[in-house]
């Protein structure tokens, strides 16, 4: 018996070790990149990148919030059209796996062959942009929504999925007592999905709040601008000035690699605090949702 206690101890203890050996793979290099954007250019030119800087400096931040009002701007384009958006696509999806799943949808399941068609062929970025333009799609928010807004047919698959493991029994139940589908959706499908629909929440908030080919290809207005579109039109500024001088580590040029640690800093703080919150969620949605193609 105690050698039994001993050894699943030394198997906790392994387990532990392991996991805290992995998380530190994980969590060092965004200590290293915490670090880097607050080096010098002049020491990361030298030295590279390093946890022991020879010289700190707030350049690239300085830099960054040059233009502290429009930095807020973009930034609150950014949160708007990610928690509009996300919603926004969680519903679509959410609506859409529950006619795949309900039996009185005739022909669902080659409306779900025709979804995962669009997952293996793309009618590419023309097509795209025409379209976009003809239903105007240019110029004003919506451009940054609703490209977007088309949901991806991996999460419509997870929902799906999930969605097939709740007994029919209650839809049928439900019906009897004199409730529609809307009724039946959104009171009993969608409270018993929410960790499904938490985790491909989690995935539309990423893919909103890490866009920028919207703007660039459907939004001139700089106050329309995301985040995301800025700290990328600021770096490649940075980087045609820094060409200009000739690369030299003399005369004070632009911060540019310690700039691209910094960006990175201040983009991925939403997500990183967002996501224990959805944590419990999104691990169970996952496993869930993926038992069954």
């Amino acid at each position: 018996m105690g050698v039994a206690a001993r050894k699943v101890t030394f198997g906790k203890v392994l387990l532990y070790l392991f996991t805290t050996l992995a998380a530190a793979f994980c969590l060092l290099p965004l200590l290293l990149m915490v670090i880097v954007s607050f080096t010098s250019e002049q020491a990361i030119v030298r030295n590279g990148y390093s946890f022991f800087p020879a010289e700190l400096s707030l350049d690239a931040y300085r830099t960054l919030f040059e233009n502290g009002a429009e930095v807020a701007r973009c930034y609150l384009n950014s949160v708007g059209i990610t928690a509009v958006g996300t919603v926004l696509a969680v519903i679509v999806t959410s609506m859409a796996s529950y006619s795949l799943v309900n039996p009185s949808v005739r022909y669902r399941n080659g409306i779900a062959m025709y979804f995962f068609v669009t997952m293996v062929f793309n009618g590419g970025m023309v097509p795209w942009y025409m379209i976009c333009t003809k239903v105007g799609l240019t110029e004003n928010y919506f451009a940054l929504l609703i490209p977007n807004l088309v949901f991806s047919p991996f999460n419509l698959f997870l929902v799906r999925n999930y969605m097939r493991e709740i007994p029919l029994s209650l839809m049928e139940s439900a019906k009897l007592d004199g409730a529609n589908d809307g009724q039946i959706a959104f009171r009993i499908y969608f409270p018993l999905c929410k960790p499904i629909l938490a985790t491909v929440g989690l995935f539309y908030g990423i893919a909103y709040w890490n866009d920028w080919w919207n703007s660039i290809m459907l939004v001139s207005n700089s106050n329309m601008y995301t985040i995301q579109y800025y700290l990328m039109k600021l770096k490649s500024d940075l980087n045609f000035m820094r060409n200009l001088q000739g690369g030299g580590i003399g005369g004070g040029f632009p911060p540019t690699e310690s700039l691209q640690m910094a960006t990175a800093v201040v983009t991925i703080g939403p997500l990183i605090l967002l996501y224990p919150f959805l944590q419990r969620y999104i691990v169970k949605g996952l496993v869930i949702g993926g038992v069954k193609g």
